[in-house]
């Protein structure tokens, strides 16, 4: 059995050490303590013993790795012990020194543990330590996403709703009847007027992306407040709805940047903050082949310190696909094309302070199929009076890192549901509008491609056009801005970056 493993100085003090067995910790003390003055000076062993226990070591440059294990342990099994516990010290530990021990002590304690159990060798390599240690769970981080998306689809459904029920009171005003179900809106002329105030400043407040979150309500003594509990009416009737066997989540099929603005969580905006904006507008025929593929770009700069408001921007362009870039015509086009930096043509005067200004701007046109970001294969083949639908994705920018995908394949109508065979991801059908919605929450290197089958009554047409749509947070060209230094001195500034990369249409005909 094998009592303790230890990590100790060539004195006999303790740095780490992991007992397997009931131990009291002066027992251990004194067993480490003990051993540097068993240790034959000359001689070249692997183990020392005692009256009632054994050390196996093996020095570490200025440390000893220790095994103290009972007498009649099997000392093949422990060398081997010893080894693979020598092997898993530099993994966590880039020094083999005592402070770097003790920093990474408790990732080195569970390491042990993976090693042996109770006192017995566990059946573990290096490799199956890493990863029973990291505990990276790849379902835990696809429902994470999935919980993620749905909560902010449960927002804009409710922002939708706010909008509804401030137009349905605009509505009624305007006839000059009582609003429908509004709890008294609109009763007076002073208290609906408040409330339209209320309701918009809230759906405002909601949409700026620095705000946490969690959607602003209204308060005070106005009856907005009432609005609450007509939130818990809507809830009720959507939980009756789904008690009905519907399927009520709100697609997001068709994103526009405003809602992506909406989805995004907050950053940390520094005084100098630059927006990375992409677009693509891709058609691919069902056939394979693209027909077009546009995609624009721009940097926004904000300023919201005048300290920092003449500044030069360093950009760094590392796209090999011949995109087309145009600077603002108050940008000094020759200092960006000799050193890649964007700044002002009149080196005097100062960027606007508190307002979005586009300083450079790209274009890229193209029919090039390995330009393609996310390919879509979608093969309908008839089978008597269904048709088996298999569809297939892969990512070919593997930079690339898309969340939020989905994949909206249309069905026939007055059909019924599709029969799910495999898929990759859920799904959602939406019997309202006759959709098939493939939803994604990842799509990077480590998940480049996937696919789904499905049978459904209906002619290989019906199931054109497939739409697509994501959000990223890295750009398709790679244009990043990696240093902004002032005019004056040339000191370098803080600033920050927040870059997204958006569907405006994705289409495969």
């Amino acid at each position: 059995v094998l009592l303790a493993a230890a990590v100790c100085t060539k004195a006999g003090k303790a740095i780490v050490s992991r007992q397997f067995v009931e131990m009291t910790r002066t027992r251990i003390e004194g067993l480490l303590a003990a051993f540097p003055k068993l240790m034959n000076t000359g001689k070249q062993h692997t183990f020392v013993e005692t009256e009632s226990v054994r050390y196996v070591y093996q020095p570490m440059e200025k440390l000893y790795m220790v095994l103290i294990t009972t007498k009649n342990s099997n000392i093949l099994e422990d060398l081997e012990t010893l080894r693979l516990f020598s092997r898993v010290i530099p993994e966590y530990c880039r020094a083999l020194e005592e402070n770097e021990i003790s920093e990474h002590c408790f990732d080195l304690i569970f390491a042990f543990d993976e090693i042996v159990a109770l006192g017995y060798r566990e059946n573990v390599n290096l490799a199956q330590i890493r990863t029973f240690t990291e505990m990276d769970s790849h379902e835990e981080k696809v429902f994470r996403a999935v919980r993620e998306t749905q909560e902010r689809e449960a927002k804009a459904e409710m922002r939708r709703k706010a909008k509804e029920l401030q137009q349905a009171r605009r509505d009624a005003e305007r006839h000059g009847k009582k609003a429908p179900g509004f709890g008294g809106f609109g009763s007076s002329a002073v208290s609906g007027g408040t409330t339209t105030a209320m309701i918009t400043e809230t759906i405002i407040e909601t949409e700026k992306p620095k705000v946490a979150p969690a959607p602003a309500r209204p308060s005070g003594p106005s009856k907005a407040l009432k609005l609450g509990a007509k939130g818990k009416e809507v809830d009720n009737f959507v939980d009756k709805l789904k008690s009905e066997g519907e399927n009520i989540m709100t697609s997001v099929g068709k994103r526009s940047a405003e809602a992506a603005k909406v989805l995004a969580p907050p950053i940390n905006m520094e005084s100098v903050h630059m927006k990375i904006e992409e677009k693509i507008s891709l058609t691919c025929g069902r056939d394979g082949g693209l027909q077009n593929m546009e995609l624009h770009g721009m940097i926004m700069l904000h300023i919201s310190d005048e300290k920092f408001a003449r500044i030069r921007l360093h950009v760094e362009n590392e796209d090999k696909r011949g995109v087309q870039l145009q600077t603002h015509p108050n940008v000094d086009k020759k200092l960006f094309t000799t050193e890649s930096q964007i700044g002002l043509k009149n080196p005097e005067k100062s960027f606007p302070i508190n307002s979005d200004v586009g300083v450079l701007k790209w274009r890229l046109q193209t029919t090039e199929e390995s330009f393609i970001p996310l390919t879509i294969n979608c093969w309908p083949s008839e089978s008597g009076n269904s048709c088996d639908v298999n569809i297939e994705y892969e990512l070919q920018e593997e930079s690339l890192e898309l969340n939020d995908v989905i994949i909206t394949i249309p069905l026939p109508s007055g059909v019924g549901a599709p029969v799910i065979g495999e898929i990759d991801g859920e799904y959602r059908h939406d019997s309202r509008r006759n959709l098939l919605e493939w939803c994604l929450p990842v799509i990077d290197a480590k998940n480049k491609s996937g696919s789904l089958e499905f049978s459904i009554a209906g002619q290989p047409n019906d199931f054109f056009p497939v739409q697509v749509s994501f959000i990223s947070k890295k750009n398709y060209c790679n244009i990043q801005v990696t240093k902004v230094t002032q005019v004056d001195g040339n000191s370098p500034v803080r600033f920050s970056t927040e870059t997204t990369f958006l569907v405006d249409k994705y289409e495969i005909l």
